[in-house]
């Protein structure tokens, strides 16, 4: 599962093009959105697309599991364990 944390670490730099800002910067429990690492609802959104494709999940939008599911890069990574298809 660390692997997978640290993946996502780097994934969700890459794709939200956080500049200065490393993988050691964003510890596993921290929140995602609003006082952590401060993402917003598009921010959100690019996530979703890119996690959608990279890990072949389905995420629904307006679900309240899917706030929970993007809390945390730890709650993300046991999200994208228990869903992601291999194909």
């Amino acid at each position: 599962m660390e692997a997978l944390e640290l993946e996502l670490k780097q994934f969700i730099i890459d794709t939200l093009s956080l500049e200065d800002v490393g993988v050691d910067d964003i510890a596993t429990d921290l929140t995602l959105f609003g006082e952590g690492l401060g993402l917003d609802s598009v921010d959100a959104l690019e996530l979703g697309v890119g996690l959608q494709k990279k890990y072949k999940v389905t995420i629904a939008a307006q679900s309240a599991e899917t706030r929970e599911h993007f809390a945390t890069v730890k709650n993300l990574a046991s999200f994208i364990s228990a869903n992601r298809s291999e194909a």
